[in-house]
């Protein structure tokens, strides 16, 4: 049941629709950003090096697509053209040496661009950060470049705010992940700095609503929850929240950015080239200097959503299957920007493991190859070293999974649900795509899909083996049986075919 004390966003519908552009419509902010600007009734356009990425998104067909390579900027005065106001929400997160003189010349061409246009306003989504000379390389970069933005003779309003949390943030998953995977938290000493968060919820309120500024403004303005805890408390509020038995953190005299990023990664599902610029930005305090945002934008109706609010409704929207964007596509890279699908587990934050295998037979067809594939398991087995089948099966049996034993309901046919020894039947669409889930006793979960595709020649058949681990066990547990799939696989494949054409 949805939980009616955790308020929905609130988006201000205009009274004066403004022909809209967007830069980094393909990270975690900026695809949430478009569908609300057109609900607000703005005529939206985006830049983006890769159109393609945009083709599973619900409002593609709603925008109009420039392609633009923000790395010369080629076509970018044409694309702010008539352009009322520009979101600029890219920033690279990759650790190369020239990323800061490379957002630098990014800026500088966007502006350029904007001015030549006659751009109303530009609008940039920056960090929170002290007035420090030993900022990190990411967070300095990021105040270089709206100062950048300010310098310009487009009216800018820079936003700077913490670490947004909503679901699938980088944010939000690090903490999710840290809590989860660790009871007793060995932590570097940046877990005692202060932080204020805010919800992603919130952060888009104050985007959509920097559009119908009205006055002459031109400054940075910090924008937060007004909700102010150390990385600590941030972690330990997580887990009161989930449901989670008590998390210590052990905080370590280790202020090595490095090292403590190059720990996040491995501890969580998050890539090292997120977790280490994201780690670097939390070496200093990241709060509100100034309530000045409340003079240019009041705050929400029903107000600003506290840390634990904020955790409440993200976790809410995950149970709902109501994640737009994720923290793969959180990178705003100049470079490249994933999209997020989510039909794939990556979108939750998580790391998926994959063997994907591709099998062409010239004398067979997908019906003749189904027919196998649906018979699968039970007392046909597996078609490739039964032994290893067996042995596996044994292994669940002693921690308490089911193992072989369970079988099939009937041995030549299934529906969704029907259970295959240790796995279940997810999905299945006769005759070219079976997909199983495995319900074995494993730190993680796993998938195993079959997929056949006729053409003119034969047939192809896909092999697809996903796991996504579970903590360290897991990820320990896909290492030692990968290499055994080299031999599995194909296998399997060679047999289930050489089956079929005795069945045909």
């Amino acid at each position: 049941m949805r939980d009616k004390s955790l308020p929905d966003e609130f988006i201000p519908h205009t009274q004066h629709p403004r022909q809209v552009l967007v830069l980094g419509a393909t990270g975690y902010v900026g695809g949430r950003l478009v569908p609300r600007l057109l609900q607000a009734g703005h005529t939206v356009s985006v830049v983006v090096r890769s159109p393609d990425k945009l083709e599973t998104v619900p409002w593609a067909s709603d925008v109009t697509i420039f392609r633009v390579d923000l790395d010369d900027g080629h076509g970018l005065v044409e694309a702010m053209a008539d352009i009322d106001v520009v979101f600029y929400l890219v920033h690279s997160m990759n650790s190369g040496s020239d990323f800061e003189s490379r957002e630098a010349l990014a800026a500088t061409r966007v502006a350029a661009a904007a001015e030549s246009a006659d751009v109303r306003r530009i609008v940039y989504l920056g960090g929170l950060h002290p007035d420090s000379d030993s900022l990190s390389a990411h967070m300095r970069s990021r105040a270089k470049v709206g100062q950048i933005l300010l310098d310009s003779s487009v009216a800018t309003i820079v936003f700077q705010a913490g670490i947004i949390i909503g679901s699938g943030s980088a944010s939000f998953e690090m903490v999710r992940h840290l809590a989860d995977e660790l009871r007793w938290m060995p932590a570097p000493n940046w877990v005692s700095n202060r932080v204020e968060p805010l919800s992603i919820r919130d952060v888009l309120y104050y985007l959509v609503s920097a559009v119908d500024v009205t006055a002459e403004v031109n400054r940075s303005l910090d924008i937060g929850s007004r909700d102010v805890l150390t990385y600590a408390d941030s972690m330990k509020t997580f887990s009161r929240i989930a449901g989670l038995k008590p998390r210590h953190v052990l905080k370590l005299p280790l202020p090595a950015p490095t090292l403590s990023g190059i720990w996040v990664g491995l501890v969580t599902p998050l890539p090292l080239n997120l977790t280490l610029p994201l780690v670097q930005s939390l070496q200093e305090d990241a709060v509100t200097q100034n309530r000045a945002i409340d003079s240019v934008i009041p705050i929400p109706p029903d107000g600003l959503l506290t840390y634990e609010q904020a955790v409440r409704l993200a976790l809410r929207r995950e149970q709902e299957g109501a994640v737009d964007t994720n923290w793969d596509a959180d990178t705003g890279d100049l470079s490249r920007a994933a999209s997020a699908l989510p039909n794939d587990p990556q979108w939750a934050g998580r790391r998926m493991y994959e063997d994907d295998r591709t099998f062409y037979f010239s004398d067979l067809r997908a019906d003749q190859l189904w027919k196998i594939v649906v018979a699968i398991g039970g007392d046909h087995g597996w078609y490739s070293w039964p032994l290893a089948w067996k042995i596996r099966g044994q292994l669940d049996k002693i921690v308490g999974g089911a193992g072989l034993n369970r079988g099939r309901r009937l041995p030549d046919s299934l529906r969704v649900g029907d259970p295959v020894d240790w796995w279940r039947v997810e999905e299945m669409e006769p005759p070219s795509r079976l997909l199983l889930r495995a319900e074995m006793k494993v730190s993680g979960e796993a998938w195993l899909e079959f997929i056949m595709a006729d053409d003119e020649d034969g047939c192809s058949f896909r092999q697809r083996a996903m796991f996504i681990p579970s903590g360290i066990r897991g990820r320990l547990y896909w290492a030692s049986v990968s290499p055994f799939h080299r031999g599995i696989f194909p296998n399997m494949a060679n047999n289930i075919a050489q089956a079929a054409r005795r069945f045909a």
